[in-house]
């Protein structure tokens, strides 16, 4: 490898931790507040196909950390999403 392409695989290693880790504090919210009212069912949805995606173009290119952080994103996001249906679906149910 050379030092370029050494270099480049760092800037994504650090991009993908930083993208990643992004989602942690979202994450302890919704857990700790027990509601997600304030994110966007549609908006999560789409996002977390939208990683879904960039994980399957990852693992075609086998590129490492297009992988290793999609796939850690797709988990914290897929986290808020059914922690989002648990908490707040049932209040919707009982607001109407």
């Amino acid at each position: 490898m050379t030092l370029a392409q050494h270099i480049t695989e760092i800037i994504g290693t650090v991009a993908a931790i930083c993208t990643t880790i992004a989602f942690v504090p979202q994450l302890a919210r919704v857990w700790r507040r027990k509601s997600a009212a304030d994110i966007s069912l549609g908006m999560f949805l789409c996002f977390s196909f939208g990683v879904l995606l960039w994980l399957i173009y990852g693992i075609r290119i086998h590129s490492r950390p297009v992988i290793e952080a999609n796939a850690a994103t797709l988990v914290l996001s897929l986290a808020i999403l059914l922690l989002k249906l648990r908490y707040d679906l049932p209040r919707r149910k009982n607001k109407i």
